[in-house]
């Protein structure tokens, strides 16, 4: 195995020089990780600028029916990841042997995540109903997700497979096939979107079909690579079949099952904040929508180092250094508060030239200044939780986490957001401000009790 991706700890440095060794593993392991995410990100943002050039019915027919799939597929992607820690830590316990039986038990998921999401997606058309969308659009998001849905057993194939890469440490091998459908989306998307090459303008629907051919040749190519690779060709894929396996699919269920739902609980607290600000007219929702973009693209440094943390704790766990797994899963809350005050510093400071970057409205403008005012103070709750739920996923503690995330996020953060929102029962009524601050309280209660837990928690030895 490649020690240079997952080295087992030096004990005997020093305490600084063992932390900053650990911090430099973790930016080896997250740097891949980042920009695999950014290629995802990329893709959504290519096929919202596309579809907008053909038409706005067009636009509004991908992005509802982006909003009806992504939720279902951060679900099955959450409950994936749990492979990433558990092959981590066979990894650090050289027992790989069962790294095989454990990816195999994960693509058996991944067919049954593939089943039931073509089966939802597919037959959408009640909920477009009741929507009452307007016909032209409803069939635009209804071709979209038919077309679509041919590439969503790409998609969970490699997110199953991720669990492997990852595990191995070997983080890039995601970057580079994200990347690549990335680079294959772009041309095809302008192929089927605008009618090149012979064939007929397809609108929005065309995103569907040019997302399913990337995601399908980049999922072939890894198949092939992994198959193929020095690295990766001991563990013999394709040859060393494994049987489903009830008892190894109901390890991977009871890790994902919280980490896929606390996934859910935030994508889908979002959602319902953007439909709550919908009344209060599109200068206020366009607003808040620049906020939350730009809060989301900076969220994605702490998220990739947060999920570098996950495989480095579990690794460590399973090499039996619990102490540098403490070190490493504690000294990151210095690391990731470094990287949110410079991120709030940034927000304050710049907030009217990137509200200017999104928009030459007055109006949007002043909105999202004032909201990116908000978005500074969630900075620092938000990238310390994720960095604490990072550190207990390392440790497969999922379950209690997930509760912690939906008393925040639900119990606190979306009714406190609601009330400042829409009424002067505690404060005169702050608009989309309002959300925003019921936000910070909501990740404020859940990096404290994520803290709190992260701690006071001691794991149970890892089965040999």
């Amino acid at each position: 195995m490649d020690e240079n991706h997952q080295p087992l700890p030096e004990t005997r440095q020093p305490l600084v020089s063992r932390t900053l060794t650990e911090w430099k593993t973790l930016a080896i392991l997250g740097g891949p990780i980042l920009i695999a995410q950014l290629a995802q990100m990329a893709n959504g943002v290519i096929d919202t600028v596309m579809a907008g050039h053909a038409s706005a019915e067009d636009l509004a027919g991908v992005g509802i029916g982006s909003s009806l799939w992504m939720p279902l597929f951060l679900f099955f992607m959450g409950l994936l990841g749990a492979l990433q820690p558990i092959i981590s830590g066979y990894n650090g316990a050289r027992t790989t042997g069962k790294i095989m039986p454990a990816t195999w038990q994960g693509l058996y998921i991944a067919l049954a995540g593939t089943v039931v999401m073509v089966l939802l997606l597919t037959n959408v058309q009640p909920v477009l109903s009741m929507l009452k969308m307007e016909p032209t659009t409803a069939g635009i998001t209804q071709g979209y997700l038919d077309a679509f849905a041919w590439g969503i057993p790409a998609m969970l194939l490699m997110n199953a497979l991720r669990g492997l890469t990852d595990g191995l440490g070997h983080t890039r091998v995601i970057m580079a096939f994200s990347v690549l459908s990335t680079l294959i989306n772009l041309p095809l998307n302008y192929i089927f979107i605008y009618g090149k090459l012979g064939l007929p303008a397809m609108g929005g629907v065309g995103c569907g079909w040019a997302t399913s051919l990337s995601n399908g040749t980049a999922a072939i190519a890894l198949l092939v690579y992994l198959n193929y690779s020095k690295t990766f060709r001991a563990f013999h894929i394709l040859a060393d079949w494994v049987k489903p396996n009830w008892q190894g699919i109901r390890y991977i269920l009871r890790i994902g099952v919280p980490i896929g739902f606390t996934i859910f609980v935030e994508a889908s607290m979002f959602s319902v904040i953007a439909l709550f600000l919908a009344p209060l007219g599109p200068v206020v929702v366009a607003g808040h929508q620049i906020a939350l973009n730009v809060v989301s693209l900076l969220f994605m440094l702490p998220l990739s180092i947060g999920m570098a943390l996950t495989l480095r704790v579990s690794f460590l766990i399973g090499a039996r250094a619990p102490d540098t797994a403490w070190l490493i899963s504690r000294s990151s809350l210095i690391l990731a508060s470094a990287i949110a005050l410079i991120f709030a510093s940034a927000l304050y400071v710049f907030s009217g030239p990137i509200a200017a970057l999104y928009s030459s409205d007055a109006e949007v403008q002043a909105v999202t200044v004032r909201l990116l005012t908000f978005a500074a103070m969630f900075q620092i709750a938000d990238v310390i939780q994720v960095t604490c739920i990072s550190a207990l996923r390392g440790y497969k503690d999922t379950r209690i986490p997930m509760f912690i995330m939906l008393f925040s996020f639900w119990g606190i953060g979306l009714p406190l957001g609601y009330f400042l929102t829409f009424t002067d029962a505690l404060l005169p009524a702050l608009g989309a401000a309002g959300f925003w601050v019921g936000l910070t309280a909501g990740l404020t209660s859940a990096s404290l009790l994520l803290g709190w837990r992260l701690f006071r928690y001691r794991p149970a030895p890892e089965p040999a």
